[in-house]
């Protein structure tokens, strides 16, 4: 092995992997030269490589200082922790309790400690956080018994309601919880609720925020302190550059105007935030002014006296545009009421679960968390996938992550953080690209996926503070685990109950034809879809087809016609799949008459034994077109669609009662 890849091996880059297809891979050195550098390991000589593998030795031993384990099992330390023998335990409680550490080997052990929590151990001088996690997570059976449950998967932002605002909010998503609770959902997954910039109105992806620290802020209701929801427009597609700035100017309006009872509650919540919610007020704050002032995009292009956030030219602007950042602040305030009015009228209307909440995987190195804590994250790199049956060019996203280094060098504290906010509000959890917690496609920046390579991130500690964490909110996991699998990923996802997602395209035989709905897994998501794929009624047309080639985008088919005449054949196998399996009858419906292919998939993943089912909201009333079409952003709508009615409206057409019934019946079987 030469220098060089030792070292990338010790930084935990994989140099050799396996793509969707089952083929070989395998990093250049030029890719693996300008990762490490981002990493911050030079590697550009001899000199460079001997220097920074001493710093990956130091690094790891001064990042000893977490450690996880399950309870009831000892814990394993690595030797440079500290020396056997007598140390001193404190419980997340404050009581006291001496241990004898043992050498084992090349490590040290710590006997089994037998309760659930955020404990410290002081081994010498050395202080180690320890997190005891429960055996597995919080399952739909600790929720609901043996029922199976279901719900739809809405985009927020597409919800529409009677007023006819711009578009959907948390008080629309409130309405969306009733309406469904009264037909029989005990849950509902949402689409991101993370921070963006509210003050750039480009900015609306879900899955590219600021902070997942912090609310979206353009989702917060001004019902709920007496103000009104801006109208605007009724068209098929959100105008995001006309709705955000009038959204903004209506919750300015209830800031101004709210009552002193309001006032005292906001005040309580900035307060219970801290100088974390101060931080962000304030990133949002000149995020704004040099947005109008300079065109800034980010942190980035501010001056740099500003990228300091205790710096004195911070200090002065927040003394002096102290309304601003208070605006800011009471919007993160009013942000987290109104979701926790969605989470109870989900609840209130018979929902076992309510809310799913949607962990982006990353976010924008530009924004407010990178600011406040750029040490936390992978500066340089931007997180993406390589080419795979979701993705056959592969992709850059051009968020940023956690720095597994940073990770357990801070205890864990960030991905803790993140945890929390986003089971704040929710009864589960779905985490976008669960593959990340196993490893991450990193990409230079500026460079494209080919050029990227994998990044082995800390695995068993990550879930097993999720299940810690899913335990304490009483919160279901679900994780996305969907493109390219690593080996044994999905058998650690079920040791510790985090539900995977089968969905019914990807559910294929060696021979291609869709698996029957009685072998699916029990312990999933059964899915007809997500918001990256073709819907129901959409794959059945080929609508996915004449995106694919109207963007010229890369297609396994030689022509526009062999990918047709391809879909011809998968239209006849998942109909044979639907007949089987009892949900569908009669002759095979034309490639323009989906209707009675959704009824039927709708009704097949109903019948899945899978504890859970979810259908995108865009299949329960038969859709043509896909809310987002990943590697694209301008070419395609993306995250601009609206739905053509209310929930409540949507569902009370007999068409759609009629499915959703069916849907439910089969769940109730």
């Amino acid at each position: 092995m030469s220098m060089l890849h030792a070292l990338a091996t010790a930084a935990g880059l994989q140099i050799e992997w396996e793509d969707a297809l089952g083929q070989a891979q395998r990093v250049s050195d030029r890719s693996l030269v300008a990762i490490l550098a981002a990493l911050g390991y030079k590697a550009d000589s001899d000199t460079a490589i001997a220097d920074s593998a001493a710093r990956i030795a130091h690094d790891r031993e001064i990042a000893c200082n977490f450690v996880s384990a399950v309870v009831g099992e000892p814990l394993l330390l690595p030797a440079a922790c500290g020396a056997a023998g007598p140390a001193e335990l404190v419980l997340e409680d404050g009581s006291r309790q001496r241990v004898v550490v043992e050498a084992v080997g090349a490590g040290l052990r710590v006997p089994a400690i037998d309760t659930i929590g955020y404990h410290r151990l002081t081994i010498g001088t050395r202080e180690i956080s320890v997190a005891i996690a429960p055996p597995r997570c919080f399952t739909v059976e600790d929720a609901a018994g043996g029922r199976r449950l279901w719900g739809p998967a809405v985009q927020i932002a597409a919800l529409r309601c009677d007023a006819g605002s711009a578009f959907g909010d948390f008080g629309t998503l409130a309405d969306a919880a009733r309406a469904f609770a009264a037909r029989g959902a005990d849950a509902i997954a949402i689409s991101p609720v993370h921070a963006l910039f509210p003050a750039d109105a480009r900015r609306f992806s879900p899955y590219a925020p600021s902070t997942r620290q912090f609310l979206n802020v353009l989702h917060a209701d001004p019902a709920l302190v007496g103000g009104e929801t801006a109208a605007a427009g009724a068209g098929e597609l959100i105008d995001w550059e006309q709705g955000i700035p009038a959204r903004l100017h209506a919750l300015r309006q209830a800031y101004d105007q709210r009552s002193d009872a309001v006032r005292a509650a906001a005040a309580a919540h900035a307060q219970q935030g801290g100088a974390d919610l101060e931080r962000h007020a304030r990133f949002d704050a000149l995020h704004a002014h040099f947005l109008q002032t300079i065109g800034a995009q980010g942190w980035r292009d501010w001056p740099v006296a500003y990228h300091d956030p205790d710096g004195n030219a911070v200090a002065r602007f927040a003394a002096e545009n102290g309304e601003t950042i208070g605006f800011y602040r009471f919007l993160q305030w009013l942000a987290k009421r109104s979701l926790d009015a969605a989470q109870r009228a989900a609840i209130d209307g018979g929902m076992a679960l309510g809310l799913i909440a949607d962990l982006a995987v990353g976010m924008d190195p530009g924004g407010s968390h990178a600011w406040s804590r750029p040490d936390d994250l992978l500066t340089g790199l931007s997180i993406g996938a390589p080419p795979d049956l979701l993705g056959p060019d592969g992709q850059t996203w051009g968020i940023t992550g956690f720095s597994p280094l940073a990770l357990q060098r801070t205890g864990f504290a960030p991905f803790i953080a993140t945890l929390r906010a986003a089971l704040d509000h929710a009864g589960g959890i779905r985490i976008d690209h669960a593959l990340g917690l196993r490893r991450l496609w990193v990409v230079p920046e500026n460079a494209v996926s080919a050029e990227g390579a994998y990044l082995e991130m800390p695995m068993d500690d990550l879930f097993r503070l999720i299940a810690l964490e899913s335990h304490r909110a009483r919160a279901v996991v679900i994780g996305e685990d969907l493109g390219t699998v690593p080996p044994g990923f999905r058998p650690a996802m079920d040791e510790k109950a985090m539900l995977g997602m089968r969905v019914l395209w990807f559910e294929r035989d060696d021979a291609g034809g869709f698996q029957p709905a009685d072998s699916y897994a029990h312990h999933a998501a059964a899915m007809t879809g997500t918001h990256d794929l073709p819907t129901v009624a959409g794959w059945w047309c080929g609508r996915d087809i004449e995106w694919q080639w109207q963007l010229g985008r890369t297609s396994r088919a030689i022509d526009q016609a062999a990918d047709h005449a391809a879909r011809d054949a998968e239209r006849a196998a998942l109909w044979q799949a639907l007949v089987a399996a009892g949900v569908a009858h009669g002759a095979q419906p034309a490639p323009e008459n989906a209707g009675p292919v959704v009824d039927a998939a709708l009704a097949f993943i109903g019948r899945t034994p899978s504890v859970l089912a979810i259908v995108p909201m865009e299949d329960i009333i038969g859709a043509v077109e896909q809310p987002n079409l990943p590697g694209t952003i301008d070419e395609h709508p993306n995250w601009r669609r609206r739905l053509p009615g209310s929930t409540a409206e949507l569902l009370e057409n007999p068409v759609v009662a009629a499915r959703l019934a069916a849907f439910d019946a089969e769940r109730r079987r």
